[in-house]
């Protein structure tokens, strides 16, 4: 997956005279931050630099997790066309970039940013090439959410990973009254982070929340340590992203786990592939959630007719029957 063109070029223009070691330099402090899950009260991208760092290294990663996302959402429920969305913890805008891109006839976004110098880089990146009607609030998203609007689709992306986890029922919570329709969430695909979505999706049941994806059901998640639920999605990397990481491989894997969860019920959902396919000759083997509430590896050869064929198609991630 690659990033849309103009946000590319705008990436690619906003970077251009940066020197290179300096832009080294910040995407290993923003990666140390990021993998050591750091709660100091500090902002991941609170500075200029950091926030160039991030547009180099991580931004790709995140918009092809957060787009993923919402291709499960839309398969889940064809039906849904979001004019509005209000996204928390907004970053450079990463989730209004993949919104658009799913739901062309998005009509307004409320973004909540905490970080100054991420909001005007994010005004900045939209701007002449975003057609819904923008409006970007500096926020922390665990205290200043109250008197915003509810919208249809009411998002939270690599976020709850910087909130204590004291405070993560009470945000889930505002987070949900503001949700007209459907609430996405999306984490890093790391044990934690599966975590965190656990918590959120008790939560969210408890609170009459109907699951779209990526839980086939309702029930307890079958999966249990140290095994747990997440997915990937593959990711081309420019020069400059390889030049930064000092990468030789044009492409990462960026793992996520996400939630969609919707006042609306949720349609019949099928199971759902939970780990990368196992592939012989006349067969594969898939990893299923299953409707039921189970989980567990299936066979599937050429005795099985047209249920093979679909199965060799599917990919980690997918849905199948």
């Amino acid at each position: 997956m690659e990033l849309p063109a103009a946000l590319r070029q705008g990436v690619d223009s906003f970077l251009e005279k940066v020197p290179l070691p300096a832009l080294k330099q910040a995407a290993r402090t923003l990666s140390e931050r990021y993998r050591a899950e750091l709660r100091d009260g500090r902002l991941h991208m609170g500075e200029e630099m950091a926030v160039k760092a991030y547009l180099a290294t991580r931004l790709p990663a995140t918009y092809a997790a957060v787009r993923a996302s919402l291709e499960a959402l839309s398969e889940a429920r064809p039906d849904f066309r979001p004019t509005s969305l209000l996204d928390v913890g907004a970053g450079p805008g990463t989730m209004l970039w993949a919104t658009t891109n799913a739901w062309p006839e998005l009509e307004r976004a409320v973004l909540v940013e905490a970080s100054a110098a991420v909001r005007k880089v994010g005004q900045s990146l939209a701007e002449g090439a975003i057609a819904a009607r923008t409006d970007w609030i500096g926020g922390d998203a665990t205290i200043d959410l109250d008197g915003l609007k509810p919208a249809d689709l009411v998002s939270i992306a690599y976020v709850l990973d910087e909130v204590a986890p004291a405070s993560l029922p009470k945000l889930i919570d505002r987070l949900w009254r503001l949700t007209a329709d459907t609430l996405i969430l999306v984490e890093p695909g790391t044990p934690a982070g599966w975590r965190r979505i656990l918590a959120a999706r008790q939560q969210l049941i408890e609170a009459g929340a109907h699951l779209l994806a990526p839980c086939p059901h309702a029930a307890p998640c079958p999966l249990t340590p140290p095994d747990w639920c997440h997915f990937a999605r593959r990711v081309a990397r420019s020069r400059l992203h390889r030049l930064v990481k000092e990468a030789e491989v044009p492409w990462e894997d960026e793992k996520f786990i996400y939630l969609a969860a919707s006042r609306q019920p949720a349609p019949a959902r099928a199971a759902r592939v939970i780990a990368p396919p196992k592939g012989g000759s006349g067969k594969v083997v898939l990893k299923l959630c299953r409707p039921d509430g189970s989980a567990g590896e299936q066979l599937f050869s050429k005795r099985d007719g047209d249920v093979f064929k679909a199965a060799r198609r599917a990919d980690w991630g997918d849905v199948v029957g």
